[in-house]
């Protein structure tokens, strides 16, 4: 139980951390980028009370949902948030020029904060239910309750410590260089999000079955901590189907080509 506690809980903490650590990083270097941005790192404390109060609710209400759609509400309810913080990521990548920045500083400003407080109050609500409803069920097994407890808590330090080791990583390096990783790091995030729509979608028949293209579990399981870091860093998934990495790559290319992307390598120092 304390391995199980281990990787079932660091696979929903570590891509809430690190994804929060990436975006602290981008929003700092483009409020250095654009003085008239106001994206402070506030904006951190406001998601993560909306996303940990979304969590305790989705876990509450989660037995109604699982009942909707003829017994995949679970599935598409998730498959439905991950869609919108694709979403409200390519918005966000997209808001961000210099010509709206010049025009409307205030309202970039704010759209774009708003943008990524939902993102990770989303991701936490997902991440933070699963969390919720594994430790309820455990806590109906007295026998189970240390164990998992232990586990939990390794999970969780190796979870925010991934993140701030990402965080103070990015941040040693010289910014052009940071907000090119950052933006990298931010389309594997759309990415692996898309992979896991078309999975939670397929898992539910709302799309079809494919090709499966390739198998690497043998040499990197995706439940070991190493595939689980991979999974919260790039999406790294053992098995995908063609459809998975599709989307993926889809997902990818809709950051890369956003007026934000471009302009990190325009970034300059001076």
């Amino acid at each position: 139980m304390f391995l199980n506690a281990v990787i079932l809980i660091l696979q929903e903490i570590l891509e809430a951390t690190l994804l929060i650590s990436v975006l602290v990083v981008l929003t700092r270097l483009l409020q250095r980028l654009w003085p008239a941005l106001l994206l402070r790192r506030r904006w951190v404390l406001a998601a993560l009370g909306c996303g940990t109060a979304g969590a305790w609710l989705y876990a509450v209400f989660m037995p109604a949902i699982a009942e909707w759609f003829d017994y995949v509400g679970q599935d598409v309810v998730n498959a439905l948030m991950q869609v919108v913080i694709i979403l409200l990521l390519l918005l966000f990548s997209m808001l961000l020029r210099e010509s709206f920045i010049a025009r409307a500083p205030v309202l970039v400003s704010n759209l774009a904060r708003l943008c990524i407080i939902i993102v990770v109050a989303l991701v936490v609500t997902r991440e933070g239910s699963e969390i919720i409803l594994y430790v309820d069920g455990i806590l109906g097994q007295p026998e189970n309750i240390t164990p998992v407890m232990l586990g939990g808590l390794m999970a969780a330090g190796i979870g925010l410590s991934s993140g701030v080791f990402l965080y103070f990583g990015l941040t040693t390096l010289r910014a052009k260089i940071a907000m090119r990783a950052a933006l990298l790091l931010l389309a594997l995030f759309a990415g692996n999000m898309a992979a896991q729509v078309v999975l939670l979608l397929t898992q539910a028949d709302w799309l079809p079955y494919t090709a499966e293209l390739w198998d690497s579990s043998g040499w990197l399981p995706e439940y070991s901590i190493s595939g689980q870091l991979l999974y919260a860093l790039i999406g790294y998934e053992a098995t995908p189907s063609l459809l998975q990495a599709s989307a993926y790559i889809l997902a990818m290319l809709l950051i890369i080509v956003s007026p934000l992307f471009r302009k990190a390598w325009q970034y300059s120092e001076a």
